[in-house]
């Protein structure tokens, strides 16, 4: 342990000493693997939704997988090269919130971290769900105990979080590279392919295809558009949490999100390509995914390889949010709109508070659906593309704002982003909207409305305390201290000896009641106490009603109010027990005492904790 000490009229020295957490922040590698779960488990997810709804204009329709893929993966291009000018932008983390807080205003900066929030609990809630979701469709006999299987998965990646984001980086990824390499290694052997070798994983199950094929409108291809951007969902993790990589810190973030962005593009093209080259049709109780496994490698051990490894990473990719939204939550409480306890920081660069409080809400949401996806997917990925908005038009204005070489091409690539996302984030909730996603329309001000109470509370505070003005000097008062004491013993001594310390004047109290074992319990007080003679006057309080708190509350105020320019201070004498279940033998008379006095009092309180070992 180091001890700073500041002299009368020094000043701190202006240089931060060395970093020596870097070992426990994250490499480019580890940062895909933290941070970027998310978006590679969407590849499980991102084609089948398209496909679901291409499959209502029969097999017409689906012949608009690959287009619409296309352009899906044009904005994931725009979105990565944007990211990238983020990340260089704010280094100290937040993303969208970030930008909007410097360019575009304090409550657009607060929807946009509302919105984050907001995906971020969701993103945790539908990897879960869909990750067991997997599982139990392997091995069905478990599907009655989805929702604790939910709760334990999320358990297991609360407590490898809790030990530190590399650490957490070190578990995934191995899960990671398996389910990279093994969706590569698919698209490479189907594309080698001129028919499926394989159909047994939807034999037997009957197809979602429309039987009459219908035209393929506008409406059509946004809805398709809209349900496939949710593939897009975690490309933002890593402009939030900057601040948890290893120095050069915007260089390895800008290297991780090319990676993720060429990484993902690859895998979302291959498999539309795919789907397209082997006409697959979807099928009720058999994922896209499975089916072009089976139809690429045969239905043998590299089709379960597969299908384990997309359940383990689809359960795993919580884990981009427990990256990314403790880092935002640290931003919101520094700048006030969160409790100040978000951003403490513990061993091994964690953020305990934002960690648990996610874990916690997530919970929540999980016991609220049952551990049934289908509950959670309309509510997701709508506030991601409100985040990915705010944060195109936040950029435009900062490159304006800086006129740099080559501005004008950076505001124009991050304007068309913003025109881009922001059609998207319209037409994903109007799509949505009566499947749930009215919820988020009006949980985004409600979480606005909570920032700003808590940011109101925080600043009538800081003006109450001065906070950003230098006080007057100090200076020195005179001192009484007031123990409560019922009896004499070691505490009692240890009391005064403690109160001597603190104050110039100490006056020992007791509260007499009425009745008859009372008021022979302070007689007998009265004469052990004058037989141990202290040196400090015992003050017999006298109450009618069988209170203990307000009789010592109404001394302290009246010696205050007798005794102007007096620094009144109680000082509570309590037993700290050496085990915590002994504290349920304690009778809380301190506890009483204290709240009396805090509550009807300005006097100092003071609770003094004799332990006993």
């Amino acid at each position: 342990m180091s001890v700073l000490t500041i002299e009368p009229g020094a000043t701190p020295a202006d240089e931060e000493p060395p970093d020596t957490g870097e070992r426990h922040r994250l490499t480019a590698l580890t940062g895909l693997a933290a941070l970027s779960l998310d978006a590679m488990a969407s590849v499980a997810y991102g084609p089948e939704a398209i496909v679901l709804v291409l499959a209502a204009a029969g097999a017409h329709g689906l012949g608009f997988t690959l287009p619409v893929t296309l352009a899906i993966a044009g904005l994931l291009a725009v979105l990565v090269a944007s990211y990238r000018q983020v990340i260089a932008a704010f280094p100290d983390g937040g993303g969208s919130y970030a930008v909007a807080r410097t360019h575009l205003g304090a409550r657009t900066s607060l929807v946009a971290a509302a919105s984050l929030v907001l995906d971020y609990v969701l993103n945790v809630a539908v990897a879960v769900t869909a990750g067991v979701a997997a599982l139990t469709s392997a091995f069905p006999e478990l599907y009655g105990d989805r929702l604790w299987l939910c709760l334990a998965v999320l358990v297991l990646i609360t407590g490898v979080n809790l030990r530190g984001i590399v650490e957490s980086a070190r578990a995934f990824i191995v899960p990671t590279a398996v389910f990279v390499v093994s969706i590569l290694v698919l698209i490479a052997v189907g594309l080698f392919r001129s028919a499926p070798v394989s159909t047994a994983a939807a034999t037997g199950h009957a197809s979602v295809l429309a039987d009459n094929a219908t035209t393929v409108g506008a409406l059509l291809l946004l809805k398709a558009f809209a349900s496939g951007c949710s593939a897009l969902t975690g490309v933002e993790a890593l402009a939030n949490a900057v601040p948890s990589f290893r120095v050069p810190r915007v260089r390895r973030a800008q290297r991780a999100e090319v990676a993720l962005g060429a990484v993902l593009g690859v895998m979302l093209i291959g498999l539309s390509v795919l789907i397209s080259r082997f006409h697959l049709q979807p099928v009720e109780g058999v994922t896209v995914l499975a089916q072009l496994a089976d139809a690429s490698l045969g239905h043998n051990w590299a089709f379960y390889v597969i299908q384990f490894a997309t359940m383990i990473l689809l359960a795993l990719s919580a884990n981009t949010s427990f990256g990314g939204l403790p880092v935002l939550l640290k931003l919101l409480a520094r700048d006030n709109y969160l409790p100040h306890v978000f951003a403490l920081k513990a061993d091994r660069q964690v953020h305990r508070h934002g960690v648990l409080a996610l874990a916690l809400v997530s919970a929540a949401l999980l016991v609220f659906s049952g551990g049934d996806t289908n509950t959670l997917v309309p509510l997701f990925a709508i506030g991601v593309f409100i985040g990915f908005t705010i944060a195109q038009v936040g950029m435009v204005r900062h490159w304006r704002g800086e006129r740099g070489r080559g501005w004008r091409g950076k505001a124009l690539l991050n304007g068309f982003g913003a025109v881009l996302t922001g059609v998207s984030a319209v037409v994903v909730t109007a799509t949505k909207f009566e499947d749930g996603a009215w919820l988020i329309v009006i949980a985004v001000p409600l979480l606005v409305a909570a920032f700003e109470t808590v940011h109101r509370a925080y600043t009538r505070i800081g003006e109450r305390l001065g906070l950003g003005r230098i006080p007057e000097p100090p200076h020195r008062e005179r001192s009484l201290v007031i123990v409560p004491v019922s009896n004499l013993s070691r505490l009692t001594m240890e009391a005064l000896n403690a109160a001597a310390s603190l104050g110039d004047e100490v006056r020992a109290v007791t509260v007499c009641h009425p009745d008859a074992e009372d008021r022979a319990h302070t007689h007998a007080l009265a004469r052990d106490w004058a037989q141990w003679d202290p040196g400090v006057p015992l003050v017999q309080l006298t109450s009618e009603r069988r209170t203990l708190g307000r009789p010592i509350a109404e001394y302290v105020g009246e010696t205050v109010a007798a005794e102007p320019g007096t620094r009144v201070t109680v000082l509570i004498p309590e037993v700290e027990p050496d085990r915590l279940w002994q504290r349920l033998l304690q009778n809380q008379r301190g506890a009483v005492v204290a709240h009396a006095v805090r509550r009807d009092t300005d006097a100092v309180i003071c609770r003094l904790r004799f332990r006993i070992f």
